[in-house]
């Protein structure tokens, strides 16, 4: 018997019946060609987050940003209007990269009046403009109104930068639909103190949201991020989300778990009862508006033993809204066809004493520990995969998010390789 109640359908994979029940073919995760049409399908064409405002504070702020799943350079700026916009990071003279420090293949950020090329000092407003050219009189009558910036689309969501290629996509607001709605309001731009991972990991940038997507593994891979006692319980009792919702392309999971303080201390560790703090964040809700109510949005279930959702913003970003009053965001940044980097960045209210603070470095360290836990095991995952040995795999009705992800990365690619057939 399930312990939460599922839809009419009978089960939440049913109550999705475009995603059927069978076998999902995994060799999406492992085919190059598949990857290349991937990036020209995908990544080229939606809207991708790279960062949150509060990185850009003042006019003349920016930060780049290096994608290797569009091959391609980004800055991002804060112009004399206080806009935030996106650029190619590239000088319009001989295509050198315009922005960056002592290596050029890694990402930067600070504050400039203007950009300027370390090649041959062409320089660029913060809104794009072609300002000066070196010698200028030896150039043919140049026009530097016409070798400004290539800019990038570039629209803000409550806080978050999305940047897209595609200058015919939808705007960014009709691209996340309903589900952003149910979040706004919510006091993201609160949570400033951000503690920041990344890594690469050897495995398909999927295999990895696939890992964060359910938590069917938790009782089992995690079992150590318990004390014995609770982790015994844990896994025999298995797990079973809240809720499950499929907006395609995006999705989210709402679940139990996460409760601050929980009912019996001794279910967890001597440090977390000193510092009242662990896995789930600091047991003590920050005092800021915004968390009570929350959106309507958050804990669709309405559960009492509600503990946090996940967000899965398509293709690659997801948003985690824990029940103390904090939140997570994940990328996933695909490299190659196996690799991908990963970033995880925890954000809490800035601490107002050395206990607060404490409390967030122990909700950053514990979270260190079981990301690598799942790092480990896709990268076992991802070789044996390879082999080609079993490409189809069953998934349970808790692993529903895995089946939306993996037949709607599917679809998009069928469909622009039928488009690239036909033209």
């Amino acid at each position: 018997m399930p312990h939460f109640t599922k839809p009419a359908a009978g089960s939440w994979t049913e109550n999705y019946p475009e995603l059927g029940t069978e076998v999902v073919d995994f060799t999406d995760s492992t085919d190059p060609a598949f990857y290349a049409d991937e990036q020209e399908a995908i990544f080229k064409k939606s809207w991708l987050n790279v960062g949150r405002a509060e990185r850009l504070p003042k006019v003349g702020s920016y930060f780049t940003r290096e994608l290797a799943c569009v091959n391609a350079s980004f800055v991002i700026a804060k112009d004399h209007d206080k806009q935030i916009r996106a650029y190619y990071n590239i000088c319009r003279h001989r295509g050198n990269k315009l922005v960056w420090e002592d290596y050029p293949g890694e990402e930067t950020a600070g504050v400039c009046r203007q950009f300027t090329c370390k090649y041959h000092a062409w320089r660029y407003s913060l809104e794009g403009e072609a300002t000066f050219v070196q010698q200028e009189k030896e150039f043919f009558d140049i026009d530097k109104s016409k070798f400004g910036l290539k800019s990038v689309r570039c629209e803000v969501w409550e806080g978050f930068i999305f940047i897209n290629l595609d200058d015919a996509a939808q705007p960014l607001e009709d691209y996340l639909g309903a589900w952003a709605k149910g979040l706004e309001g919510y006091p993201f731009h609160e949570m400033t103190e951000v503690y920041s991972y990344r890594a690469e990991i050897g495995a398909n940038w999927k295999l990895f949201i696939d890992a964060f997507a359910e938590f069917y593994h938790a009782p089992v891979l995690h079992m150590k991020q318990a004390v014995k006692d609770e982790a015994d319980k844990l896994l025999e009792v298995g797990f079973e989300a809240l809720h499950y919702e499929c907006w395609t392309p995006h999705s989210m999971v709402s679940s139990w778990g996460g409760m601050a303080p929980p009912k019996d201390p001794g279910m967890v560790k001597p440090i977390e009862r000193e510092l009242r703090s662990g896995l789930f964040g600091p047991w003590d809700r920050p005092d800021i508006e915004g968390l009570d109510p929350l959106p309507t949005g958050v804990n669709p279930a309405g559960h009492k033993a509600w503990g946090v959702d996940e967000f899965e913003v398509f293709p690659n970003f997801g948003i985690l809204i824990w029940a103390p009053g904090w939140y997570l965001t994940y990328h996933y940044w695909p490299t190659a066809v196996n690799k991908h980097i990963f970033e995880a960045n925890l954000y809490f209210v800035p601490p107002k004493n050395a206990r607060e603070r404490l409390r967030q470095e122990l909700a950053g360290v514990t979270f260190k520990e079981y990301a690598l836990q799942d790092a480990n095991t896709l990268e076992a995952t991802q070789t044996m995969l390879e082999t080609g040995a079993i490409t189809e795999f069953p998934l349970n009705d808790q692993e529903v998010l895995l089946r939306h992800l993996h037949i709607t990365v599917q679809n998009i690619v069928k469909e622009y390789r039928n488009g690239r057939a036909a033209s």
